[in-house]
């Protein structure tokens, strides 16, 4: 074995030390002068790879420098000159929305006689609008993009001044500022259908029922309590009729109009059950003893013999009329209180003028169709007419006559005129209006006397031609 190959190596103390060589200044270098800085590298790091440093010729210009307005995504810092409120992180790009199918990447879009807008390539058509832009997703390799996922956050949204024609072709997009109504708007919700009138929800519910003028005029409530009404009439019959064996079932006619307990529909039979119902506030019970109270006083009056039975011309043959209608057909009464002057006369028999009076409400009653009219005008001439008329006869027979009226021929009263009332009574009038209800009074009307001052009271309502002479008009009449 030889020797080289045996000798251990020299360690690093045994090894001589070699001198390093002095470096010798430079004569052409100032030796006082400040050492120049090391410039930096021109690498930089991306993803841990080198790659050359952009030169300043690459990077993007500044928005204060350009004269033309730049259509940016919204992952970039938007510029100071686009909008002024600040940008968000940047999140991952979001897909496409749905009413922008995803198309093939377009050369940068050229407004007529508008600047021309810088676009990034992968922004499509739809998206390059002037009005607002968001960041485009990377194009799927089917033509349908996928959905836009709720979870995801909403990318800030840069609005450009552009054109107003372009302005009006895009499709306008919820912002955080735009209110909520917009926002609906934009995806084109239909408007809520605006809801029915009482009138038109009336006529939907009530489809079934016999219809007429006057029952077209009905209220939601009241068919309602019509309804309720109308079904308990062979409970009302029955208690108004108890010693009829078939009380329940028989039909009932009241001022010419039938009604049938057994669940027949009828218009007239309507209008006139919707009377007591009025007079009661559409109160079903009261309205039900308000017409047992009819029934029974109809049957112990026994209406139709008054009507049949033949009154004294000389005391009651001048006292009224139904003469003539008005504007609206609605026949018109007159009561000439004084046309006898034997007013002892006329009410010395009190139950007597009481079955005239009714025989006469009853004929000016049916006079109506109740189907287009279905109230009366009643005129009440004083002239002849002083305080020493009236004695207790006369004052009891008004006043039954007055209390059968409002109980048993409830509203059937369009109109009522007082003329040529005395002064006297005309202050007695007026010191009972506060008393007197407003629906009432409402009605009421006090005229004084005087051809004049009558026509203009009642000229409103009814025609010449249909007015007596006496009172202004052109009509022979009384």
């Amino acid at each position: 074995m030889s020797e080289s190959a045996t000798a251990p190596a020299p360690s690093p103390a045994q090894a001589p030390a070699v001198p390093e060589p002095t470096p010798q200044p430079d004569p052409n270098v100032d030796q006082n002068a400040a050492p120049k800085p090391e410039e930096p590298k021109a690498t930089e790091q991306d993803n841990g790879n080198a790659v050359p440093a952009p030169s300043e010729a690459q990077l993007p210009a500044d928005s204060e420098k350009t004269e033309e307005p730049a259509v940016v995504k919204a992952a970039e810092t938007p510029s100071a000159t686009v909008d002024e409120t600040p940008a968000k992180p940047a999140p991952e790009p979001t897909p496409e929305v749905p009413q922008a199918p995803a198309t093939q990447p377009e050369p940068t879009p050229t407004v007529p006689e508008e600047p021309k807008m810088t676009q990034d390539p992968t922004v499509t058509k739809s998206e390059a609008a002037p009005i607002e832009t968001t960041a485009a997703a990377p194009l799927a390799p089917t033509p349908a993009p996928a959905p836009a996922t709720s979870g995801e956050p909403k990318v800030e949204e840069v609005t450009t001044t552009s054109s107003a024609a372009a302005a009006t072709k895009a499709e306008p997009v919820a912002t955080p500022d735009a209110p909520a109504a917009t926002a609906t708007a934009a995806v084109g919700e239909a408007p809520k259908a605006e809801e029915k009138q009482p009138a038109s929800e009336a006529a939907d519910k009530d489809a079934d029922e016999p219809q007429s003028t006057l029952t077209k005029r009905f209220t939601t409530a009241e068919w309602e309590a019509l309804k309720k009404f109308r079904a308990d009439l062979p409970n009302i019959f029955e208690e108004a009729f108890p010693d009829r064996k078939d009380a329940r079932t028989a039909v009932v006619t009241i001022w010419g109009v039938p009604l049938d307990p057994n669940g027949a529909k009828d218009a007239r039979a309507s209008v006139v059950l919707m009377k007591f119902l009025r007079a009661r506030n559409l109160n079903p019970t009261a309205a039900r003893e308000m017409l047992v109270g009819t029934l029974r006083w109809r049957e112990s009056f026994n209406i139709e013999a008054a009507l049949k039975e033949e009154f004294p011309q000389d005391l009651f043959g001048k006292l009224a009329h139904v003469h003539g209608v008005d504007k609206e057909n609605r026949p018109i009464v007159y009561n000439l209180y004084g046309a006898n002057p034997d007013i002892k006369a006329v009410f010395a028999d009190v139950q007597r003028f009481i079955r005239w009076r009714v025989a006469l409400q009853e004929r000016s009653t049916r006079q109506l169709d109740f189907t287009e009219v279905d109230q009366m005008i009643q005129v009440h001439d004083y002239e002849g007419v002083g305080l020493t008329s009236r004695d207790a006869n006369s004052k009891a027979a008004a006043s039954e006559a007055t209390n059968i009226f409002q109980s048993h021929y409830p509203e059937l009263l369009y109109k009522k005129f007082f003329i040529n009332v005395p002064t006297i009574l005309n202050w007695i009038f007026w010191a009972f209006k506060p008393i007197i209800p407003a629906a009432t009074l409402a009605k009421m009307s006090v005229v004084g006397s005087g051809t004049s001052a009558i026509k203009k009271a009642l000229g409103p309502h009814i025609d010449d031609n249909n007015l007596p002479k006496r009172y202004g008009g052109a009509s022979e009449a009384f």
